[in-house]
């Protein structure tokens, strides 16, 4: 089994180097973001240990950078820091596991078999509807080849809508599946994320997608001219 570690704790990455090779894995090692980055899109790999604090390029872009480059190869974030944020972050942008420094090494050992066995995820499907598209892995938001930059609570919507195209969802749906089930607002705050999220999608492209079905709910459709409005909705 061979293992790519990129760490630049040049002390630590060399008894992991050994201590793997005493277990019968194939071990390389970089130091840096971008011998990493390179390293791991150039040669398979079974697993990569990744630090986040990395110089020339951090552990986040480096992660980044292979999950758009469709690289699926299982990666483990090696990492001292341990802000619960930080974890958060790097499952969003496409890491396997987590594991924060110091390290027991029998289980690291166990976490990189755990993951060998699993192999690299099947890629999710890119969401797409006309000319908008939605990368469930990657949190990308593409209007044809432009990038829309959302916040979370924007892109959860977006997500739900997508998936439910061409259908009414109601105000209540949309706060059951997109708001934690604690939230005690009132459901104008559905309103106020539609018109953030229509104010991003549609209006910079002069499309009306995103729809208020009124007295009913809302309704996301493929591109349509905005000069024709469908006979059961219309914009607020």
């Amino acid at each position: 089994m061979r293992i790519l570690v990129v760490d630049d704790e040049r002390g630590l990455a060399e008894a992991v180097r050994r201590g793997l090779t005493n277990e019968g894995f194939v071990v390389d090692v970089m130091h840096d973001g971008v011998s990493g980055l390179w390293a791991a899109t150039e040669n398979s790999y079974d697993v990569v240990l990744l630090d986040l604090m990395l110089p020339q390029k951090n552990g986040y872009d480096v992660l980044k950078e292979l999950r758009e480059a469709r690289n699926w190869t299982p990666v483990l974030m090696l990492t001292a820091k341990d802000g619960e944020y930080d974890q958060a972050d790097a499952f969003d942008l496409g890491a396997d596991d987590y594991l924060t420094k110091p390290f027991s090494f029998p289980v690291l050992v166990r976490r990189i078999w755990a993951l060998s066995r699993r192999g690299g995820r099947e890629r999710p499907a890119v969401l797409t509807l006309g000319t908008l598209t939605l990368d469930p892995l990657t949190r990308r938001v593409l209007r044809g080849d432009t990038a829309i930059k959302i916040t979370p609570r924007e892109y959860g919507l977006l997500e739900y809508l997508m998936r439910r195209h061409d259908q009414i969802v109601t105000k209540a749906e949309i706060l059951n599946n997109v708001w934690d089930p604690a939230f005690e607002g009132g459901d104008n705050v559905v309103e106020v994320y539609i018109g953030y999220l229509r104010g991003k999608i549609d209006v910079p492209f002069g499309l009306q997608t995103l729809t208020t079905v009124r007295g009913t709910g809302y309704m996301l459709s493929a591109d349509q001219d905005p000069g024709n409005d469908g006979p059961r909705s219309s914009e607020t």
